[in-house]
């Protein structure tokens, strides 16, 4: 019972810690047009250091995982809370462009890579066994997405309340509470002694391995495009909505809404993944991104029209999640899980940042970001084709361990 009551309260402080992880940095798109307005920048300044952010997320999230893996998750965290504030802190007061895309692109995006689902998820599966794993990284998912319907309008409120400057130095006082909900991962978060015995790696061997492996290295090159939706649409929809004459409430909202109809789409995807094979729910979500983004281009634009393809888009934001660690762990087992999901996080991280940075770049050239939301459509057929080939099956070193392959 006192285990069982321990990897509960794990669960549940891992979700608010990962509700506030993701909850921040979903809220930054708020900031595109204010920060803009106050240094007397175009938007590329600060597409480009949200760009940086999501490219260094993806880059320190592949050495987090590693020192994860290596030292526990704890201590990540707590090194990734403290970056993570004073890269907001240092935000409000950038008064350069450099200064910008050092805070807000280098110190923010390490500290989420340190504080987000790479480092979070592998304690969460190791806390409820192999027959639940599925569901502990829906569950987590959900919860980061949770924290886009809750902390983006308060980042508003607090914006319209106080001014972009002062909601920053809040939201950074804030974030210092995931150092305090790490401290129940402590148990289960890894280090030298986890692995089962007989089947020891050292973590040379275990990238080596992973990059050798055909469907570890579709599953890289598929999560890029999931990062390019993503990040362009929580960079740049905010603004998109107020060029076509919306409030910036309705910016706000809409990312709200998608983070609420995550929490359905995340943990739905995670029931699913552990039921049916995970690349059909990958094809699945990246086939219905390309047609709701196609429609919401080809439609009338209306308030209608924003919600309803915030919400569809919301099903499937982070519904990738569960089923793409899943196959990792499927692959490879849960000993350097955080390093190798956190390789294909890098590929998802690189997409995130052609995004961001090209949908500032493509508007201060064209003065739109049409052409961006239509090579977005593109991928998403891209990505179907690229998941459909990925074999759901451990490698010969844990089948032949003891483990019974699952079918593809």
């Amino acid at each position: 019972m006192d285990q069982h009551r321990s990897s509960l309260f794990l669960i549940v402080s891992a979700c608010v810690l990962l509700l506030l992880s993701f909850g921040y940095r979903s809220g930054f798109g708020l900031f595109v047009n204010p920060i803009s307005e106050a240094g007397g920048w175009g938007r590329e300044i600060i597409s480009l250091a949200l760009a940086i952010q999501n490219l260094v997320w993806g880059i320190v999230a592949v050495f987090a995982g590693g020192l994860a893996d290596r030292f526990g998750n704890f201590k990540v965290i707590l090194a990734g809370t403290v970056v993570y504030a004073l890269g907001m802190v240092w935000m409000a007061s950038a008064g350069t462009p450099w200064a910008l895309s050092a805070s807000a692109g280098v110190l923010v995006g390490a500290g989420v890579a340190g504080t987000s689902f790479g480092i979070v998820l592998p304690a969460m599966a190791r806390a409820v066994g192999p027959l639940r794993q599925q569901w502990a990284m829906g569950l987590g998912t959900a919860a980061g997405s949770l924290g886009q319907f809750a902390v983006v309008p308060l980042a508003q409120v607090l914006i319209d309340a106080y001014g972009w400057v002062l909601a920053l130095y809040i939201l950074a006082g804030s974030s210092l509470l995931m150092a305090a909900l790490a401290i129940p991962l402590a148990p289960y978060s890894g280090g030298e002694e986890a692995g089962p015995k007989g089947l020891k790696q050292n973590m040379p061997q275990a990238l080596g391995e992973a990059l050798g492996h055909r469907s570890y290295v579709l599953l890289v090159c598929g999560f890029f495009v999931c990062g390019f939706h993503v990040a362009f649409i929580t960079a740049h929809m905010p603004a998109f909505l107020s060029d076509h004459g919306f409030s910036a409430s309705v910016g706000a909202w809409s990312l709200s809404l998608i983070g609420l109809c995550n929490v359905a789409g995340a943990y739905l995807s995670g029931i699913l993944s552990g039921r049916i094979p995970k690349r059909s729910v990958l094809v699945f979500i990246y086939l219905s991104r390309a047609v709701a983004i196609s429609l919401f281009l080809l439609l009338p634009l209306s308030l209608t029209s924003v919600l309803v393809f915030s919400a569809v888009m919301g099903f499937l934001w982070l519904a990738t999640v569960p089923a793409t660690a899943g196959l990792v762990s499927v692959m490879f087992g849960t000993r350097y899980l955080a390093m190798l999901y956190g390789l294909v996080f890098l590929g998802h991280q690189v997409g995130s940042f052609s995004g961001v940075w090209l949908g500032g770049w493509l508007y201060d050239t064209t003065g739109s970001y049409d052409g961006v939301w239509w090579l977005g459509a593109a991928l998403g057929l891209v990505a179907a084709l690229v998941h459909w080939p990925i074999r759901e099956r451990p490698v010969a070193r844990l089948a032949a361990g003891g483990r019974r392959p699952k079918p593809s």
